[in-house]
């Protein structure tokens, strides 16, 4: 199994319309072979340690690397991509296994 942790950092003010694109493209992203798990997570209020109003993290697993591959060069994800990168101030991929 294949992990992801996303870190999605938008320009100032524009974390909410980037999360309504992320969320309408999800259905499409759960519908594709080896997803197991895929959504965005905030930090909780009570959180220690926080990234910031303006930052999200999305929490990926992925049955397989061959499946993460297709995911990424998915039509849906191209025009997802498409759609925010003008709204995103950067963009941490980190790709994981189980230890």
């Amino acid at each position: 199994m294949i992990h992801v942790l996303a870190v999605i950092t938008t320009k100032p003010g524009l974390r909410a319309e980037v999360l309504a694109l992320f969320h309408a493209n999800m259905p499409a992203v759960h519908a594709e072979a080896g997803c197991i798990e895929y959504g965005p997570v905030v930090d909780a209020p009570n959180s220690p340690a926080k990234y910031g109003d303006d930052t999200f993290v999305v929490v990926e697993k992925w049955e397989s690397a061959d499946h993460l591959k297709a995911h990424a060069a998915s039509p849906h994800m191209a025009a997802y991509g498409a759609k925010t990168k003008e709204m995103l101030a950067s963009r941490e991929i980190h790709i994981m296994v189980g230890g």
